[in-house]
C-alpha cells in the first residue's frame, strides 16, 4: 500500500510553531495550489486547493526559521486523517499533508533552499520547479509556415 502526496505550492501564511510537553515541535500552515482549465467558452479558469501540511521536529523547527507566507515549496509526505470533537460535542474529520521533505523552490539571499528530513537524498536531487505565466494543457501549437506538413 502507498500513502504518499507530492505538492508544489505556495504558502498561505507563516509556519504557526508549537512545543509539546516533550519539546518536540510541531508546524502547521497551508499551501496553495492551483490548477488551471479553459472553460467552456475557452477561457482560461484557475482552481485554487488549499493543503493542510504538519511537520515535525527538526523540519517543524527549520520550516519555523525560513518559511514565510508566499513562497513556493516543494513538500512531500503523507495523508492523514484524525478525528476530533468540536465545543458542540459533533465529532469533526480533518485531513492533513504530514510532511517529511520540505524545499524552497524560490531563490533567497544567502540562505539554504532545502529541508532534507534525516533520511532525505542528497539535496541535489530536485533542483526546483519553472515558473510558466501560462498553462500547459491546450496551449496553441508553435506552427512553422516552412513544413510541408
Amino acid at each position: 500500500m502507498v500513502n504518499k502526496v507530492t505538492l508544489i505550492g505556495n504558502l498561505g501564511k507563516d509556519p504557526e510553531v508549537r512545543r509539546l510537553e516533550n519539546g518536540a515541535a510541531v508546524a502547521r500552515f497551508s499551501v496553495a495550489t492551483n490548477e488551471s482549465y479553459k472553460d467552456k467558452a475557452g477561457e482560461w479558469q484557475t482552481q485554487t486547493e488549499w493543503h493542510t501540511v504538519i511537520a515535525w521536529r527538526a523540519l517543524a523547527e527549520r520550516a519555523e526559521r525560513q518559511l514565510k507566507k508566499g513562497m513556493m515549496v516543494y513538500l512531500e509526505g503523507k495523508l492523514s486523517t484524525r478525528k476530533w470533537t468540536d465545543k458542540d460535542n459533533i465529532e469533526r474529520y480533518s485531513t492533513e499533508v504530514v510532511a517529511n521533505t520540505l524545499r524552497i523552490l524560490e531563490k533567497r539571499d544567502n540562505s539554504n533552499s532545502s529541508f532534507p528530513a534525516a533520511n532525505d537524498e542528497p539535496s541535489n536531487t530536485y533542483k526546483g520547479a519553472e515558473k510558466s505565466s501560462a498553462p500547459v494543457a491546450d496551449a496553441p501549437p508553435q506552427a512553422d509556415d516552412d513544413l510541408p506538413f
